[in-house]
């Protein structure tokens, strides 16, 4: 009885751990939903946070659990995962989330989460527990995503000054600014989406792991569900302010119309990767729109810089983020 109950404590503290990474994913990531809508002045940023929050929880109405899917049962064989396993995946992550925030640099809470899933597994059973299939479609998005956003995020950019090419620049502003709150709440809609399920995902993997769900279950507990939305929504109202001027400013200037287009172009982006179950990164995603609204205009309007030190933390974040979960695998292995 007293091993149960030491157990279920283990369990209650990791899913604790769960959703204080969720909270910190809508904090470091609050930046890509807020960004662009605060730094062409539409809105407070205490207005924008509450916007953005509002949209990542209404979520839980709109997308089906894909992702959460994908990362409960699609990157590691079964029977591997185990209390070590989690704890281990979920510092690693944590870790390179408050690292990079610390630095203020736009990196990825879902590639750390995977970092240190993957970490995790790999100290514990090597790379032949994880399935290839779905860590070959998270890593592939790690390109796509952006490059998606960036296309779309660049097109709509130049059917937008075609189609209002002959307007007065005055009325124009006056117009997207307006439209950039449909944007901005697309955005932050695609957000909520991809990035709670995530969360519900390991929560969902810990629970059958330790047997309080069945494996045959084809969805996790709603209390799971209802707890990650709320968690990254709260996340979001309060705001990751170090990255916001990396992703409203640094990269290149925006005005409305180009805050619209890029969020656009970046929600069109989510909504395709979470209906195919595909954990992707909004930052990636929305940099990569920002970048390609900003190129339609001149290349120099760009910081390439900027960009530049942004891709390298990209590259950097699996290894980084599995590199520590392998270490926090070990030492859990010596706590409980």
């Amino acid at each position: 009885m007293q091993n149960m109950q030491a157990a279920l404590w283990v369990v209650v503290l990791l899913v604790v751990l769960a959703l204080a990474f969720d909270f910190m994913n809508g904090f470091h990531d609050a930046a890509n939903s807020i960004a662009t809508v605060v730094s062409t002045g539409v809105l407070k940023p205490a207005q924008a946070v509450m916007f953005a929050a509002f949209f990542n929880v209404v979520a839980i109405f709109v997308f089906h659990l894909s992702v959460a899917a994908t990362v409960g049962k699609g990157i590691v064989q079964p029977g591997i995962v185990d209390t070590h396993v989690v704890f281990g995946a979920l510092v690693g992550a944590v870790t390179w989330n408050v690292i990079t925030w610390y630095y203020g640099i736009p990196s990825s809470s879902s590639h750390a989460l995977i970092g240190g899933i993957v970490g995790a597994v790999m100290a514990k059973s090597g790379a032949g527990a994880l399935i290839s299939a779905g860590i070959l479609k998270t890593v592939t998005f790690i390109f796509v995503s952006p490059i998606l956003g960036f296309l779309l995020g660049s097109l709509m950019m130049v059917l937008v000054a075609n189609l209002f090419k002959r307007a007065r620049p005055s009325k124009v502003d006056k117009w997207f600014r307006r439209l950039q709150l449909v944007s901005a709440g697309a955005y932050s809609l695609g957000h909520g989406g991809n990035d709670a399920q995530k969360t519900i995902g390991i929560i969902w993997m810990l629970l059958v792991a330790t047997g309080y769900v069945s494996a045959a279950d084809t969805s996790p507990p709603t209390w799971t569900i209802v707890c990650c939305y709320m968690a990254i929504g709260l996340g979001t109202m309060f705001g990751g302010w170090r990255i916001v001027k990396t992703m409203g400013q640094r990269i290149t200037k925006l005005k409305p119309v180009g805050g619209f287009c890029a969020e656009t172009g970046g929600a069109l982006t989510l909504f395709l990767a979470t209906a195919l179950g595909i954990p992707v990164s909004t930052t990636h995603t929305i940099t990569g729109a920002i970048v390609g609204v900003g190129s339609t205009q001149r290349a120099s309007a760009v910081r390439w810089g900027v960009a530049g030190n942004i891709v390298w933390a990209w590259v950097l974040t699996i290894p980084a983020s599995a590199f520590v979960a392998s270490i926090a695998y070990a030492v859990s292995i010596q706590i409980f």
